[in-house]
């Protein structure tokens, strides 16, 4: 690292410490040249997949704009803030852990959609019948269909109900012993 004061290029760490609730690393330097003494901060950079639209152009990973699609979703459904930033935290490091350079969008709809299910079963409806561009009403009864099937085998704790009349999901029932065992 280069002194800031005289330019010279050797420094010494005098400390490091984490700093940004283990997100940085702080380090005092001291220049040998000049005796000048500065801080740093190190943070590890983490590089986003370029999003490969469906006609083909390449844009860089927008965390704003996937923000406003959850939002948009979720307008007026009772889903805490924090929710919905650990999604998108969630989807980021999916795509992070993907480990590829080039990503599709329709990849990153179905993360969205994922996460959708998880938090608001009207919310992953409303961005479905966009996403998946419904066109009738056969459209949006299989999707809702699609998610009574799925939400019999996997139960989704807290969800509130998508049609009147049917009750909140709740924990999974224990299974009693199983007969013939």
């Amino acid at each position: 690292m280069h002194c800031p004061f005289c330019g010279h290029e050797e420094t010494k760490v005098n400390d490091s410490r984490l700093a940004a609730e283990g997100q940085q690393i702080r380090r005092r330097r001291e220049c040998l040249a000049c005796g000048e003494r500065f801080t740093t901060f190190e943070t590890a950079e983490l590089v986003m997949p370029l999003v490969v639209k469906s006609h083909g152009s390449r844009e860089p990973f927008d965390e704003q704009k996937l923000r406003s699609g959850l939002l948009k979703a979720l307008q007026k459904r009772p889903v805490e803030q924090e929710k919905v930033e650990a999604a998108i935290a969630r989807i980021a490091h999916r795509l992070r852990g993907l480990g590829e350079r080039e990503v599709p969008s329709r990849q990153i709809g179905e993360f969205v959609m994922d996460e959708l299910r998880h938090l608001d079963e009207v919310a992953y409806v409303r961005f479905a019948s966009v996403y998946r561009s419904f066109q009738d009403v056969e459209a949006f009864r299989d999707e809702v269909d699609k998610l009574r099937t799925r939400r019999r085998r996997e139960p989704l704790a807290g969800q509130l109900s998508l049609l009147a009349g049917e009750e909140p999901a709740s924990k999974p029932a224990s299974k009693g012993p199983r007969r013939g065992s």
